[in-house]
């Protein structure tokens, strides 16, 4: 199933206001461990994705957050997570398509990317629009979610898979849909 930039703006728009209770639990163990690397990477950090703004409350100290996000609703309740938590002064947010960031070539030290790359019309475009962003010896931080092979849980992604765009997230996400040259460790 192929996604569009208006279904995941809608889907999004809907999602705003109980993402936190619901991805966003399910997500966290995850998006803990990106922000610790990325907070131990240091520097200047891009967070693509940044939706409500779960992850900025735990980055660390000696990095400055910029926060991309295409859907408007997500983007306002992260920055008014950001003005509840005084952290104005180390995160700016703005809303932008990740296909095709605004940002100049090797921008940011670390690029952080969480449960996004399945909720794109073209992962792979991402995926090259944060190797342009990072600086020489950058480092990305991906986490998302891939299909399944066999047994019952690559079952239910298939049978979940119907309502995709209604989710605005391809269930069914395969590993080699990035293109080639891309390490990913499960």
């Amino acid at each position: 199933m192929n996604l569009d930039m208006q279904a995941v703006e809608q889907s999004y728009a809907r999602w705003a206001r109980v993402y936190d209770t619901t991805f966003g639990a399910i997500t966290n163990a995850g998006r803990r461990r990106a922000v610790e690397l990325a907070t131990a990477f240091g520097g200047e950090v891009l967070e693509v994705g940044v939706g409500t703004g779960l992850a900025l409350p735990h980055y660390g100290a000696g990095v400055r957050v910029t926060g991309i996000d295409y859907s408007a609703e997500m983007l306002a309740k992260a920055r008014a997570r950001t003005l509840a938590l005084g952290m104005g002064g180390i995160v700016s947010l703005g809303r932008m398509d990740a296909q095709a960031m605004e940002f100049p070539d090797a921008a940011f030290d670390t690029v952080v990317a969480m449960h996004i790359l399945s909720v794109v019309p073209d992962p792979a475009r991402v995926v090259a629009e944060i190797a342009r962003v990072l600086k020489p010896g950058g480092r990305a931080v991906i986490v998302n979610h891939f299909a399944s092979d066999t047994g019952p849980l690559a079952w239910a992604e298939r049978r979940v898979a119907v309502f995709d765009r209604l989710l605005a997230w391809k269930t069914v996400f395969p590993r080699d849909c990035l293109g080639s040259g891309l390490v990913l460790a499960s």
